[in-house]
């Protein structure tokens, strides 16, 4: 294995993302057992699955400095329905534990800090079924221990908030997370995911991929950069450390190749 397999995951698909994902449980209705057996062979009753529901993003600004817009929530909205969920992003038929059989958009009253859009959740309801197999995984869920969990997605831009380049077709020399001068004052990199064109699946994990280092953070399917190991954010007004030659130069060439690669992965869909 390769340090970009490595970074983004083995079993990772080309120009998947990961983001956290939270979980709570939810009671079946009427409803919901109309929407799930659209996804079944047999009509199931209520007597037959446990649901849950799970906020898979929103548009605040993440702890990998990274943010979507509500335009990339409405399209993952519609792609993850149908999507199965799975253990540790590990893309195996024995690792299907749940499928997503509705989404939603939540939105508050309150905006996204800096202003703006309203803040809004992605929120998906999961079923699986009540079989002796998946009966500890149930309990773990309604117990509060089964609770974190990521979600697998590709984006058709990531807009830098320091330069504006889209770093799925190009490339800056900024890194998420450190602050830069911009417009006479010292301003905190994030990145911008202004849309999604494809969702992979939703996953049980012990530590959701935010907090890791450099774990699938890839557009195209090379990584674009490759932050520090939990990175903080900088106190206010304070410029980040900056990276070393050693580290810039890396991360450049790393984020060279996503132009050479769009072609194979980005100008087919």
């Amino acid at each position: 294995m390769d340090e970009r397999d490595r970074l983004r995951g083995a079993k990772g698909s080309p120009g998947m993302i990961e983001k956290a994902a939270s979980l709570a449980t939810h009671e079946v209705t009427d409803a919901d057992l109309r929407a799930i057996n659209k996804y079944t062979l047999e009509p199931l009753t209520a007597d037959e699955v446990f649901t849950f529901k799970a906020v898979l993003c929103d548009n605040e600004v993440d702890r990998a400095f990274e943010r979507f817009t509500l335009k990339a929530l409405q399209d993952l909205q519609k792609l993850f329905q149908g999507k199965t969920m799975i253990k540790d992003h590990a893309h195996v038929a024995d690792n299907q534990v749940a499928r997503i059989y509705a989404t939603e958009l939540v939105q508050s009253d309150k905006t996204i800090k800096g202003g703006g859009e309203l803040y809004t959740q992605l929120v998906a309801h999961c079923y699986m079924l009540k079989t002796a197999s998946n009966a500890d995984l149930i309990a773990e869920i309604k117990g509060g221990i089964k609770k974190e969990g990521s979600v697998g997605c590709a984006v058709t831009a990531s807009f830098c908030s320091i330069c504006g380049a889209d770093n799925t077709k190009t490339y800056c020399r900024h890194w998420p997370g450190r602050s830069y001068e911009k417009d006479g004052v010292q301003q905190l990199c994030t990145f911008t995911l202004a849309g999604a064109r494809d969702a992979y699946e939703f996953s049980f994990v012990a530590v959701p991929a935010q907090r890791a280092a450099g774990i699938c953070k890839s557009y195209n399917g090379e990584t674009v950069y490759e932050p520090q190991e939990s990175p903080e954010p900088p106190a206010d007004g304070a410029p980040g450390n900056d990276p070393t030659e050693s580290e810039k130069a890396a991360a450049l060439a790393l984020r060279a190749r996503v132009a050479a690669i769009r072609a194979k992965y980005v100008n087919k869909d």
